[in-house]
């Protein structure tokens, strides 16, 4: 209002002259999506229509009651309406939190597709150059070195998919956050730990065919031959 020291002056309001009795910090009313702005409380006893209480812990049913009692003495015939002030901000974020929940199990069964592609992927591998694992564990190949050449493949493919889809994510998720007034920032930590995730979880899907293929007997392998 640019009034400096405000306490004490007079201001107009619905047409009605007022005193400034106090001044209180800035605070969030709206979701944040919204910036703060500006609230003005409104001291009329004799004119109130809304008013909040707050309820000790496990005392909810009958400092209800006692309300609705009070409600009806002084506004009998209307119907007694009442919330929590948790629910009505939980309220404002209903469609943050079902894009959470579709988020995960979206996530979940992306990851399942993808392991149960890279096994089936792993194991066709093995058996279609089994017999060349066979020939370079002859030749003195080490079981590490087969499990790296049948993991490089895959973690090629899959740094190649890292690198195609984080700018995407980085700009979905910026065009997301920009639609609150207040958020935080996206830093690198959070693609880094997402990039080691996705590396762990596919050694981890292929690394059982791979080690199973390196462990086998090249005798086995061979014998056909």
């Amino acid at each position: 209002m640019g009034l400096k020291d405000p306490v004490g002056k007079k201001v107009k309001f619905v047409g009605q002259e007022m005193e400034i009795i106090g001044i209180a910090k800035d605070f969030h009313f709206q979701s944040l999506h919204e910036n703060i702005k500006p609230l003005l409380f409104y001291l009329a006893p004799d004119d109130t229509w809304l008013f909040m209480a707050k309820i000790q812990a496990g005392q909810d049913r009958m400092v209800i009651d006692r309300l609705q009692q009070l409600y009806r003495q002084f506004n009998p015939g209307f119907s007694f309406e009442y919330s929590f002030l948790d629910a009505n901000y939980q309220n404002q974020y209903v469609a943050e939190e079902r894009v959470s929940t579709l988020s995960r199990y979206f996530a979940g069964l992306a990851i399942l597709i993808s392991c149960l592609g890279l096994f089936g992927l792993t194991a066709f591998t093995a058996e279609r150059r089994k017999k060349e694992i066979g020939i370079r564990k002859v030749l003195g190949a080490s079981a590490h070195s087969v499990v790296f050449l049948l993991s490089k493949d895959y973690l090629k493919l899959a740094l190649m998919a890292i690198f195609l889809a984080f700018p995407f994510a980085w700009w979905m998720a910026g065009q997301w956050l920009n639609g609150f007034a207040y958020r935080i920032d996206l830093g690198s930590d959070i693609f880094v730990v997402a990039g080691f995730s996705i590396i762990l979880i596919t050694l981890l899907t292929i690394s059982f065919q791979a080690i199973k293929a390196a462990l086998t007997n090249p005798v086995k392998s061979l014998k056909a031959e």
